[in-house]
C-alpha cells in the first residue's frame, strides 16, 4: 500500500466541521449539517474543498497541522486561540460616541468603524461600548477532518486556484504547458473576479509548472441569440407594465395649459 503524505504546497481535498471546545458548531463543509445547525447561508458553497497546504486558506493552525498527515486521515485536530482567531485583547473594547453611528446602534448589532468592524456589547446613554475582538477570538477550535485525496491533475489544480480567489466556476483547457482559462459570461463585468483572478494568476505560476496562462472570453451565435431574445422579453415586459417610460404629453394638453394660463394672466390683471 502507497501512503501519501501531505506536503507544504500540495493540493489536497479535505471536507471538516468545526466546532468550540463546548462541542457548539461554528462552521462545515456539510451542507447537510449547516442546515440542521442553522449556519446554512444560500451564497456559500457546500461539498469537499480544495486548500493548498501553506497558503492561507484555512485558519494557520489546522494549515500546520495538515502537514504530515497521510491522506486518508480522519480525525480531531485541535487548534489554540494564538493559531485561529487570536487571543482575546481586552484592550480592543472601547467606548465610542454614538454620534460616530450613522444611527443610534444596537446591542449585539455588528458596526464598522473606518477599517475596523466589531460588536456593540451595551448602549449606555450617548455612548456605546464596542468590542473590536474577532467573535471567535481566545476560542480553541476543534476540526474534524478528512483528507480526501491529493489534486493531482493541473487542470482541476486551476479550476481550484480560480475558486479559491474569485468565487467563480471556470473552464480549464491544458496544452503542454499553457492554460486557457474560460470563465463565464459576465465575468469581465464582476469585480470580484476581476481583482482576483491576479491572486488565483500568482499562485498557479508558484505552486504549478504551467508556463504560460490565458483568459479568454468566448462568445457563441446561439448564446447571443439567447442573449438578445431574453433582453427583448425583459424590454417588451418593462412597457407593457409602462416601466421606463418618459411622460408624453399630447399637443391637445399643451394647448389646454396655455391657455389656462393665459386665464389666468388675465385674471391677476382685473
Amino acid at each position: 500500500m502507497i501512503v501519501t503524505e501531505v506536503k507544504q504546497g500540495d493540493f489536497i481535498k479535505i471536507s471538516y466541521t468545526a466546532k468550540l471546545e463546548d462541542g457548539t458548531i461554528i462552521d462545515t463543509t456539510d451542507e447537510k449539517i449547516a442546515k440542521e445547525y442553522g449556519l446554512y447561508n444560500e451564497n456559500a458553497r457546500y461539498g469537499d474543498i480544495v486548500i493548498v497546504v501553506g497558503e492561507g486558506n484555512v485558519v494557520r493552525g489546522l494549515d500546520e497541522e495538515l502537514v504530515g498527515k497521510e491522506v486518508g486521515f480522519k480525525g480531531k485536530i485541535a487548534v489554540p486561540p494564538e493559531k485561529a482567531f487570536g487571543r482575546y485583547d481586552p484592550k480592543k473594547r472601547e467606548i465610542v460616541s454614538i454620534r460616530k453611528f450613522p444611527e443610534r446602534p444596537r446591542p449585539g448589532q455588528k458596526v464598522r468603524l473606518g477599517n475596523r468592524v466589531g460588536i456593540v456589547e451595551r448602549v449606555i446613554g450617548r455612548r456605546a461600548i464596542v468590542d473590536f475582538n474577532h467573535p471567535l477570538a481566545g476560542k480553541t477550535l476543534i476540526f474534524e477532518v478528512e483528507i480526501k485525496e491529493k489534486v493531482e491533475d493541473l487542470a482541476e489544480k486551476i479550476k481550484a486556484l480560480f475558486v479559491m480567489y474569485t468565487g467563480l466556476d471556470v473552464e480549464v483547457e491544458v496544452e503542454d504547458k499553457t492554460v486557457r482559462v474560460i470563465p463565464p459570461k459576465g465575468a469581465s463585468l464582476n469585480q470580484i473576479f476581476i481583482i482576483g483572478k491576479y491572486d488565483a494568476i500568482s499562485r498557479a505560476f508558484k505552486y504549478t509548472d504551467v508556463e504560460k496562462i490565458e483568459i479568454v472570453e468566448r462568445f457563441s451565435r446561439e448564446e447571443e441569440k439567447k442573449f438578445i431574445e431574453a433582453a427583448k422579453e425583459e424590454a417588451a415586459e418593462k412597457e407593457v407594465e409602462g416601466e421606463g417610460l418618459p411622460e408624453v404629453k399630447s399637443e391637445e394638453s399643451s394647448e389646454k395649459s396655455e391657455e389656462d394660463r393665459k386665464a389666468e394672466e388675465k385674471s391677476e390683471e382685473s
